[in-house]
């Protein structure tokens, strides 16, 4: 299955969450962190101002990028964990 994001949406892949503390001890997964970073995989047109005019998207397909800890929509598609979020709900993106 392909998704294309439709208006200011962006598709995310989130990285692993991490299962180790950096002392080595193992995380148990009830309390491991949600990731707030992942890289876009797609991203939509942007969405249309009052005047009917496009205002794109700030980030391109390949970015790193970190975003809201509760934004966005979780889906699978084929074995992939993704996340549809709006461009609003991303806040930097990693250089």
């Amino acid at each position: 299955m392909k998704l294309r994001p439709l208006g200011d949406r962006v598709i995310v892949k989130p990285e692993e969450a991490k299962t180790q503390t950096q002392s080595g001890l193992y995380l148990t997964s009830s309390s491991q962190e949600k990731p707030q970073r992942g890289e876009v995989l797609a991203v939509g047109e942007g969405k249309l101002d009052k005047d009917g005019n496009r205002i794109p998207v700030d980030v391109k397909v390949g970015d790193k990028v970190i975003y809201s800890k509760f934004g966005g929509t979780e889906v699978k598609v084929d074995e992939d964990e993704l996340l549809i979020l709006r461009s609003e709900d991303i806040y930097a993106i990693v250089e």
